[in-house]
């Protein structure tokens, strides 16, 4: 498919804990700051903050694809927000569109474990050891993928204890604060 714009994709690892319910809930994190995917890049946190406000002050939504098939959407993204740990989405797929429900079976069947977000770069830079940081983003939609390219990036049950997200923060934080120590 060619597109004129650089439109950048980047998947993430959805794992074992991924869940549909309600016939068709899904939420989890399409991208964690600070976590260098397959390709090298980091994604700063604030990375979507500019685009999403301008998404919600138009009335605009992040789509939500089958394998980043522009002719295939398969439901909503209700909510898409950044956090300390990344980019929180939670959508629902539509049952009553073809490759919804395929895609709903597939997930219950553990077939399909990824997250991919489709994108453009505003805003980058390269370190010394040739990783991209990537400060700022025009996030277009979030796909449901085969292969993820960030695998510590997750969707949950709906409901996961806020516990957890406490816990993931931590971790982040003490990771990156890690990261800042040892380039000194």
């Amino acid at each position: 498919m060619s597109m004129e714009f650089d439109l950048e994709r980047k998947f993430c690892r959805i794992g074992g804990e991924v869940s549909v319910s309600d016939g068709s809930v899904i939420e989890g994190y399409a991208s964690l700051f600070g976590a260098p995917d397959q390709g090298g890049d980091v994604v700063a946190a604030g990375a979507y903050a500019a685009c999403l406000a301008g998404l919600s002050a138009r009335g605009g939504k992040v789509k939500m694809l089958w394998q980043h098939d522009p002719a295939q959407p398969i439901g909503v993204w209700d909510e898409v927000r950044e956090d300390a740990r990344g980019l929180y989405v939670k959508g629902r797929i539509l049952a009553d569109v073809a490759k919804g429900r395929e895609a709903i079976a597939l997930i219950n069947a553990g077939a399909i474990d990824g997250l991919s977000i489709g994108y453009r770069t505003k805003k980058a830079s390269k370190d010394a050891g040739g990783k991209r940081h990537l400060h700022e983003l025009e996030l277009w939609e979030v796909s449901l993928v085969t292969f993820p390219m960030l695998p510590e990036a997750r969707v949950g049950a709906k409901g996961d204890a806020p516990e957890a997200d406490t816990l993931r923060g931590l971790a982040a934080a003490l990771e990156d604060a890690r990261g800042l120590l040892t380039r000194g």
